[in-house]
């Protein structure tokens, strides 16, 4: 069976990435350098096999274009996760989400990480 193992992203400020994730809820696992002098590091979800690499060079621009690709989470109550994530200061939105959901909409929201690469929150 072909299993999917990790997406890679590439990021400006490896330690600010980092802190970012490790806000939604991820953990830092490996981190080490490739033999290109990449520093790379593994991020994990409890419970999840899939991981998300992070990698820096410090001679590579990363920049991502406005709505190339996103990542998403399933949380089990996001109004509950939705706080958490602005407590630690990132920024929910759209904008009048909480009123969204009140009105029977289908309960999403979305993050941007410190490059600019989106994170869509679904409730499952």
């Amino acid at each position: 069976m072909i299993r999917f193992l990790h997406t890679r992203i590439r990021v400006r400020d490896l330690d600010r990435s980092i802190a970012f994730y490790k806000s939604l809820g991820y953990t830092l696992g490996e981190f080490k350098n490739s033999p290109q002098g990449n520093s790379l590091a593994f991020l994990e979800l409890p419970g999840n096999d899939v991981f998300l690499e992070l990698c820096h060079s410090p001679d590579y621009t990363a920049t991502c274009p406005e709505d190339l690709m996103h990542t998403a989470l399933g949380v089990p109550d996001i109004l509950a996760y939705c706080e958490t994530v602005e407590q630690a200061g990132i920024e929910i939105w759209p904008s009048g989400w909480r009123e969204k959901f009140s009105s029977g909409a289908r309960k999403m929201a979305f993050v941007t990480d410190p490059d600019g690469y989106e994170v869509e929150i679904l409730e499952r």
